[in-house]
């Protein structure tokens, strides 16, 4: 019953989402537009404790039906949809998944499918002597930082009825329009402003330089020519300081665009490392540089 309810609400939700679909458009950091284009998308199982994300689709064939039916919807009305179980299947062909946690795969997974968005659906029914319910969780996730761009739990309200399909449709309908509405604004705001990273610049403890040598054909001090380099290559041009002292200069909202603005590509976090990191090199430092989801470490030697 549970496995039905998931494919009914999965639909219903799938059903929504196109009818108010959203797109997206890149620009250069002069405001320059190029052409719109929408969001590549994957959808993916919710597992709980215990649960094999590499075999949950392959034990439950209901939840299988459910991402087919969802994915077959969005390329039926031009969105591009990355198939989760075909990644799924070629990652474990070919013994990518060299993790054992289930979130790690989950990341792996999702960073090979090349997708925007991913969205995650659990289904939870709840049976009471005062009625029963469903409620649903539903989260949508910007993919290069793991930010979230909507997060709603859905409640049918508590009723007299075994009727849980249409428990599933009342838990989609009191809730999905605010999902939604909330979900597209902040997806737009990244499209428009760039997605947020934080830069956190530091020395290793034996280094001989600080935030105050002069660095550079004109003798500044490097965390002036860190900064101007930010103001050149930040999106938009847009950045914020949290603080500097000699030791460590942390930069707490720095904008990277959403798509490489040469390519078209993704662009991610590690990709705006890359360039600072070369940035530095060209001073002759020997800056080493660690991801952390949306956090870009630089540790000068």
């Amino acid at each position: 019953m549970k496995n039905n309810i998931l494919l009914f609400a999965i639909l219903l939700l799938q059903t929504s989402l196109i009818n108010n679909a959203f797109c997206q458009s890149s620009a250069t950091n002069s405001g320059g537009q190029v052409a719109t284009v929408q969001p590549k998308i994957i959808v993916i199982p919710y597992t709980k404790e215990g649960e094999d994300l590499r075999t949950v689709l392959e034990n439950d064939e209901n939840k299988r039906i459910a991402i087919a039916k969802i994915k077959e919807a969005f390329d039926s009305r031009g969105f591009t949809t990355v198939d989760f179980v075909a990644k799924l299947k070629a990652a474990k062909d070919n013994n990518v998944l060299t993790s054992e946690n289930q979130s790690d795969i989950k990341s792996q997974i999702i960073q090979m499918s090349g997708a925007d968005v991913y969205l995650q659906v659990e289904v939870i029914v709840e049976k009471g002597e005062s009625g029963n319910s469903v409620k649903l969780i539903l989260t949508a996730y910007e993919v290069s930082t793991g930010n979230s761009l909507s997060n709603k739990v859905c409640e049918s309200g508590k009723f007299y009825t075994e009727d849980f399909i249409k428990l599933a449709s009342k838990a989609v309908e009191n809730c999905i329009e605010d999902f939604l509405n909330v979900m597209q604004t902040k997806f737009t705001d990244i499209v428009n402003n760039g997605k947020s990273v934080i830069i956190d610049i530091s020395f290793d403890a034996g280094s001989a330089h600080k935030m105050s040598s002069e660095m550079g054909v004109d003798a500044l001090p490097l965390s002036d020519q860190i900064e101007m380099w930010m103001e050149k290559n930040a999106f938009k041009n847009n950045y914020h300081i949290q603080g500097t002292t000699d030791l460590k200069m942390i930069f707490d909202d720095v904008k990277i665009p959403l798509k490489d603005q040469a390519t078209g590509n993704n662009y991610n976090p590690n990709k705006f490392a890359l360039e600072l990191f070369k940035f530095l090199k060209g001073l002759g430092l020997q800056p080493g540089k660690d991801i952390k989801g949306s956090t870009i470490y630089i540790t000068i030697k």
